[in-house]
Protein backbone atom coordinates (compact mmCIF):
# COMPACT_ATOMS: atom_id res chain seq x y z
CA UNK A 1 0.00 0.00 0.00
CA UNK A 2 3.31 2.41 -0.55
CA UNK A 3 1.47 3.98 -3.25
CA UNK A 4 -1.82 5.24 -1.76
CA UNK A 5 -1.61 9.66 -0.99
CA UNK A 6 -1.45 9.96 2.78
CA UNK A 7 0.54 7.05 3.49
CA UNK A 8 3.90 8.07 5.37
CA UNK A 9 6.29 5.04 5.40
CA UNK A 10 8.98 5.19 8.07
CA UNK A 11 12.71 4.80 6.95
CA UNK A 12 14.47 2.66 9.23
CA UNK A 13 16.95 4.05 11.67
CA UNK A 14 20.47 4.46 10.93
CA UNK A 15 23.25 3.27 13.32
CA UNK A 16 23.11 4.34 17.12
CA UNK A 17 19.91 6.91 15.86
CA UNK A 18 17.38 6.88 18.25
CA UNK A 19 14.26 5.44 17.28
CA UNK A 20 10.78 6.53 17.36
CA UNK A 21 8.28 5.22 19.62
CA UNK A 22 6.42 5.89 22.71
CA UNK A 23 6.88 5.60 26.18
CA UNK A 24 10.43 5.79 28.66
CA UNK A 25 12.69 4.28 25.73
CA UNK A 26 12.13 6.57 23.01
CA UNK A 27 14.83 8.89 23.19
CA UNK A 28 17.62 6.12 23.31
CA UNK A 29 19.59 4.58 21.14
CA UNK A 30 18.13 0.91 19.89
CA UNK A 31 19.13 -1.85 21.73
CA UNK A 32 19.51 -4.14 19.04
CA UNK A 33 21.80 -1.31 16.83
CA UNK A 34 24.84 -0.95 19.17
CA UNK A 35 26.06 2.58 19.20
CA UNK A 36 29.53 3.37 16.74
CA UNK A 37 31.14 5.96 19.13
CA UNK A 38 30.73 3.76 22.22
CA UNK A 39 31.40 0.80 21.33
CA UNK A 40 33.86 -1.03 22.94
CA UNK A 41 33.84 -4.46 21.23
CA UNK A 42 37.07 -5.43 19.27
CA UNK A 43 36.10 -7.30 16.11
CA UNK A 44 37.70 -10.78 14.76
CA UNK A 45 40.04 -10.81 17.83
CA UNK A 46 42.14 -13.98 17.83
CA UNK A 47 44.42 -14.81 20.74
CA UNK A 48 46.71 -16.74 18.81
CA UNK A 49 48.64 -16.40 15.57
CA UNK A 50 47.69 -18.93 12.92
CA UNK A 51 51.53 -19.88 12.93
CA UNK A 52 54.37 -20.30 15.40
CA UNK A 53 56.45 -17.30 15.10
CA UNK A 54 59.99 -19.21 15.37
CA UNK A 55 58.12 -20.93 12.10
CA UNK A 56 57.38 -17.46 10.57
CA UNK A 57 60.52 -16.21 11.16
CA UNK A 58 62.30 -18.65 9.41
CA UNK A 59 59.76 -19.15 6.69
CA UNK A 60 60.52 -15.04 5.79
CA UNK A 61 64.48 -16.06 6.64
CA UNK A 62 64.59 -18.51 3.80
CA UNK A 63 62.23 -16.36 1.46
CA UNK A 64 64.30 -13.30 1.56
CA UNK A 65 67.58 -15.85 1.06
CA UNK A 66 66.08 -17.10 -2.01
CA UNK A 67 65.89 -13.60 -3.48
CA UNK A 68 69.14 -12.52 -2.70
CA UNK A 69 70.17 -15.24 -3.98
CA UNK A 70 68.19 -15.29 -7.82
CA UNK A 71 69.11 -11.19 -7.41
CA UNK A 72 72.94 -12.16 -7.38
CA UNK A 73 72.38 -14.91 -9.59
CA UNK A 74 71.24 -12.84 -12.30
CA UNK A 75 73.29 -10.15 -12.01
CA UNK A 76 76.46 -12.45 -12.22
CA UNK A 77 79.07 -12.49 -14.85
CA UNK A 78 79.12 -15.36 -17.43
CA UNK A 79 82.04 -17.08 -15.38
CA UNK A 80 80.81 -17.46 -12.25
CA UNK A 81 78.67 -20.60 -11.62
CA UNK A 82 75.88 -21.11 -9.39
CA UNK A 83 78.57 -22.56 -6.75
CA UNK A 84 80.05 -19.38 -7.29
CA UNK A 85 76.42 -17.40 -6.35
CA UNK A 86 75.57 -19.55 -3.46
CA UNK A 87 78.98 -18.85 -1.84
CA UNK A 88 78.86 -14.81 -2.17
CA UNK A 89 75.30 -15.07 -1.10
CA UNK A 90 76.32 -17.35 2.02
CA UNK A 91 79.17 -15.17 2.68
CA UNK A 92 81.45 -18.03 2.76
CA UNK A 93 83.36 -16.90 -0.57
CA UNK A 94 87.16 -16.42 -1.09
CA UNK A 95 88.76 -14.48 -3.49
CA UNK A 96 89.25 -17.60 -5.96
CA UNK A 97 85.22 -17.30 -6.58
CA UNK A 98 85.07 -14.00 -6.87
CA UNK A 99 87.63 -13.64 -9.31
CA UNK A 100 87.65 -14.59 -13.08
CA UNK A 101 89.30 -17.71 -13.80
CA UNK A 102 92.00 -17.66 -16.57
Amino acid sequence: MAGRPGNIQQQAPTLGQPTAGTGSGANQASPKIPSPQHSSEVLQQTRKLPFCPAKMAIGGFVCVATLAYFTLFTHKKPEATALDVAKVTTGTATPENTHPRT
